[in-house]
């Protein structure tokens, strides 16, 4: 099944809606571009405009800095996330088999080609494992937290979170373990490719691998709890 996905995104992310104009669209999918292929340290807004091509100062009408278009960027992948999930669980009845689910989702298992967006999927998530943290871990987060900027992940968590209640009911870190397993899934595919000492699957680069040890974490930690 294919279908259009499509969502709007907290309005204090930007100064002027990048989908409100078709430069504002072109500003979005070629920052994601250039984001992923030289990363966030290395992206400026003047790099930027040259590849829309636009003016710098036609950027800046539409976000305040490159940390609020990444912010927004990674929001859009959770949002995306989310309906993925509630698509996939939509016709799932038991817990464990939602879990493993999620699972697969996390790590890019039965999305390409489900749903057309204007920002290309994988390149969102190929952008949240390399520079998602960097959402969060700056000196404006709580700022940008009270800004509710973070929703979409914080949305993504809370499904996860009750999911885990349907299958253990009286399990009481099921919060800290949505977020764990969702960081833990990026983190550990990031070792993978780039720091292989720091995980047990570098050689193979298999995600079957890494699901089954994403697997391993979430049920022995339930099943102990």
């Amino acid at each position: 099944m294919q279908g259009d996905f499509n969502i709007k995104l907290n309005d204090k992310l930007y100064l002027k809606d990048p989908n409100s104009t078709p430069i504002g669209g072109k500003i979005v999918i070629e920052g994601l571009r250039l984001l992923s292929e030289i990363g966030y340290e290395s992206f400026t807004f003047k790099k930027l405009s040259k590849e829309v091509p636009t003016t710098e100062a036609t950027i800046y009408r539409y976000f305040e800095n490159k940390h609020k278009l990444l912010i927004y960027l990674v929001d859009w992948y959770w949002a995306f996330l989310e309906f993925q999930v509630t698509f996939h669980l939509n016709s799932i009845k038991e817990p464990e088999e939602k879990i493993r689910k999620i699972i697969d989702l996390l790590v890019w298992e039965d999305r390409a080609n489900t749903f057309f967006s204007h920002l290309e999927p994988k390149s969102l998530y190929d952008l949240v494992i390399a520079e998602g943290s960097k959402t969060y871990l700056s000196k404006e987060v709580d700022v940008n937290n009270k800004e509710m900027l973070f929703k979409p992940y914080k949305d993504l968590c809370s499904m996860i979170a009750q999911i885990f209640k349907e299958y253990k009911p009286n399990f009481k870190y099921s919060h800290s373990l949505a977020s764990t397993l969702v960081e833990t899934a990026h983190f550990q595919h990031f070792f993978m490719e780039h720091l292989p000492r720091l995980c047990d699957f570098s050689e193979s680069k298999d995600t079957e691998e890494l699901k089954s040890f994403l697997e391993n974490l979430v049920f022995g930690t339930m099943d102990r709890g």
